[in-house]
Order: C-alpha cells, then sequence, then structure tokens
C-alpha cells in the first residue's frame, strides 16, 4: 500500500483489509477516533513501535509529560515538527 492510498482509505468506513495494528491505529486517529487509536497503543505496551504510537497520541491530546515518558520508552527524541507531520511520518514508517 501507498501512503497515497493510505490516505485516500481515510474516506471509508473502515481501515483497509490486512493493514498492521499501527497504520489501523493511525487510520483511526485520521478519522478523529483518538480514543480507538489510543486502545491499540494500550494493546501492546512495552514494544518500541506501540510506544512510539502512544507518545504521538498523547502528545496530540496534549500531555506532553506523558507523551515524554512514552517517548523514552520507545528509545525515540520528541518529535519536534507539528502533529500532521509526525501522523505522515508514522505512517510511511509502518507502510
Amino acid at each position: 500500500m501507498t501512503y497515497e492510498a493510505f490516505t485516500s482509505s481515510l474516506a471509508g468506513s473502515t481501515p483497509p483489509a490486512g493493514i498492521n495494528p499501527i497504520l489501523t491505529a493511525l487510520w483511526h486517529d485520521g478519522n478523529d477516533d483518538w480514543e480507538q487509536a489510543h486502545n491499540i497503543a494500550q494493546h501492546k505496551e512495552g514494544t518500541k513501535a506501540y510506544d512510539r504510537l502512544h507518545a504521538y497520541l498523547h502528545r496530540k491530546e496534549g500531555d506532553e509529560w506523558n507523551a515524554g515518558y512514552w517517548y523514552r520508552r520507545a528509545g525515540t527524541p520528541v518529535f519536534k515538527g507539528t502533529l500532521q507531520a509526525e501522523w505522515e511520518a508514522l505512517v510511511k514508517e509502518n507502510l
């Protein structure tokens, strides 16, 4: 799947079949369903990719302290760009 196909799928009513759970979470987040995305992030806490997703979601929520915790758990620096840029980077990393 390409980035363009993924973003086009946001107009649909369900995530594309066969994508990995992190992309599913990002699809839900892209459709303003933060809660569903967060549920997926919590599913595999302690896994770097899920912790990275968790960091982004808490940053988006405005909880900088909690976001920082999850960035540290993921072993990555706090993202310095916009939330949209971080979402795009996460999608591209997980395609």
